[in-house]
């Protein structure tokens, strides 16, 4: 299924690789009249601006920087764009160890996956047209209890608890909020983040086949349809939802 973004502006956080890079594509594939993508790495966005054409704004931005967030928000108010919908997708996914976590560790994953998530949205907001969508991307692992990622879990849940809380907060404006929660999902993560070699990844793409009952890992594409489903009119009465795309893996 297609949807239809017909002369929007939306803007992706995290959107150089990945989940984020996926939904801006598929934005612009449904005529979206101009995506804003953020990242920390001035070349990786690059690379991925000349992959995705001249409809695409890459602005180096940490989501985690109240400075760089400000910077954002005055240069679509510069080109005089309004946002028809934000996907607050940029995060990290790192392990710790219950009892070796540092402070410095607590806060690095705290601060980008909660805190920039919430003054993404709160910077944003004044450019978000009244009847917009924000899609929020939390985690199957908000969820569950999965060992070494108590961390990265708990910041989930988080972003997750923020689409309810802001679907209310916002009903006046009649802006949705909903979570999209992707399953195993074949992402630079794996590698820059959570540190897994090739044969990790290979034995995680051996579990999949058993643990999950389509017997795969996605690929980025299937959660940006997930997530362009949540900000498009076809969903216009879904709100303040978790939205899991983990072909079943948390569902029996």
């Amino acid at each position: 299924m297609s949807y239809d973004f017909t002369n929007q502006v939306a803007l992706v956080t995290g959107g150089s690789t990945g989940i984020g890079q996926s939904i801006a594509r598929a934005l612009l594939d449904a005529g979206a009249k101009r995506v804003y993508i953020t990242g920390r790495t001035p070349a990786t966005l690059d690379v991925a601006a000349t992959a995705l054409g001249p409809k695409v704004v890459a602005l180096v931005s940490d989501v985690a920087n109240s400075d760089d967030l400000q910077k954002v928000k005055a240069e679509i108010e510069s080109r005089g764009d309004q946002l028809d919908a934000v996907f607050a997708n940029a995060g990290i996914a790192e392990s710790n160890t219950l009892g070796e976590t540092s402070e410095a560790e607590y806060f690095k994953t705290f601060d980008i996956n909660v805190k920039g998530v919430f003054f993404t949205v709160q910077t944003l907001l004044p450019l978000l047209k009244d009847g917009g969508s924000i899609v929020l991307t939390a985690s199957i692992v908000a969820n569950k209890g999965m060992e070494n990622l108590s961390l990265y879990s708990a910041s989930k849940a988080a972003v997750r608890s923020f689409a309810r809380s802001w679907a209310n907060d916002l009903r006046s404006r009649k802006i949705r909020v909903n979570a999209l929660s992707p399953g195993l999902t074949r992402t630079p993560i794996m590698e820059n983040g959570l540190k897994w070699d090739e044969e990790k990844i290979a034995a995680m793409h051996e579990y999949a086949q058993t643990a999950v009952p389509l017997g795969y890992i996605a690929q980025p594409e299937e959660m940006a349809t997930a997530a362009l489903f949540l900000a498009s009119n076809d969903a216009r009465y879904i709100n303040g939802i978790e939205l899991t795309a983990d072909g079943g893996l948390t569902q029996i």
